[in-house]
């Protein structure tokens, strides 16, 4: 199993298992980030990109990783890819970089599925 299909089958099983338990508050919070990502004043890609800094920032790989496979998704290119890990290591510093390294790693996984 790949490593991008591997990490979506466990990210919906386990987002299925949380809001199974119908609990008001995850639910409206799985609603108000669904929410967030539509489009607005900003393009949809836009907001993705920012999310994708934030999560380096943050070193969260899970939000990382779901950035990255929704840029590609949105056609995001490799040197747009580049210049967001580039902004995100120069907010978050050199705690980033082993978090780019992962980052990389997944978009070149996205990138041999594509093929």
């Amino acid at each position: 199993m790949s490593a991008v299909t591997e990490f979506n089958e466990y990210r919906k099983r386990m987002n299925d298992r949380i809001l199974s338990h119908d609990n008001k508050v995850l639910k409206r919070f799985w609603s108000l980030d669904n929410q967030t990502y539509q489009e607005g004043a900003l393009d949809v890609k836009t907001k993705e990109l920012l999310g994708l800094v934030a999560s380096m920032v943050l070193r969260c790989d899970d939000c990382i990783k779901y950035h990255i496979g929704t840029c590609h998704e949105l056609g995001v290119t490799e040197a747009e890819i580049f210049e967001v890990f580039a902004v995100a290591n120069l907010v978050g510093g050199s705690i980033c970089i082993p978090h780019t390294r992962r980052a990389v790693e997944y978009w070149d996984a996205l990138e041999s599925e594509k093929q």
